[in-house]
């Protein structure tokens, strides 16, 4: 793939502590990677969006496109030993990070894999690392610490022990979260995103 490295992510062990997880370092090629920045959605402020909702480049383009293909789609489920076929895939991108975001938490049981990819060129902030948690009251208790940057993946499976979260930070924190979810929160989904953009073109009207 152009911009995915799959071999990179083939080659990279599974972990089981405290759930089973994947960091890949430059999982997104290093060559892409300035591509990919100046091609990032507009995104002005803190919020996670839909690639529906968002104007964006060629190089953004050709990413999705990567990720939503089966090639990728089969690797991560043997590296996961789960069949997703069942599940579709949602995304999201966000650029901003504000002061009340990173607390720890688990993911609702309607999503099956995460995964998150950062793109920052560089990170020297000491927060917004997300830290796989063994206690969920405790940040510092952690297995792994997530360099957000430089195309760096982490992907979990979701489970009763997959707590994450990150210290505080403000700013720029360009990621892209993936997750194959179940059918019934998929289509919850786009129906909420269906009257969102029937709000924002009604607004719109309303303002000429």
């Amino acid at each position: 793939m152009k911009f995915v490295d799959l071999d990179a992510f083939d080659a990279t062990p599974l972990q089981t502590d405290p759930c089973e997880f994947v960091v890949v370092p430059r999982f997104v090629r290093p060559e892409m990677l300035e591509a990919i920045n100046r091609d990032f959605p507009q995104i002005e402020e803190p919020g996670n969006f839909a690639p529906a909702d968002l104007r964006y480049g060629a190089a953004i383009d050709t990413l999705i496109s990567e990720l939503h293909s089966d090639e990728l789609k089969a690797h991560f489920e043997r590296k996961f030993d789960i069949d997703l076929s069942p599940y579709p895939l949602d995304m999201t991108f966000r650029k901003y990070s504000e002061a009340s975001d990173g607390n720890v938490h688990n993911d609702s049981k309607s999503k099956i894999v995460t995964s998150l990819i950062y793109f920052n060129p560089k990170w020297e902030h000491p927060g917004g690392r997300l830290r796989m948690v063994r206690n969920p009251d405790d940040i510092q208790d952690y297995a792994a610490e997530v360099f957000p940057a430089e195309g760096t993946l982490i992907s979990f499976r979701r489970s009763e022990t997959s707590y994450h979260g990150f210290e505080s930070m403000e700013g720029e924190r360009r990621s892209l979260q993936m997750y194959w979810v179940t059918p019934k929160r998929f289509n919850k989904g786009e129906k909420k995103l269906t009257l969102l953009r029937r709000y924002k073109r009604w607004r719109k009207v309303r303002e000429r």
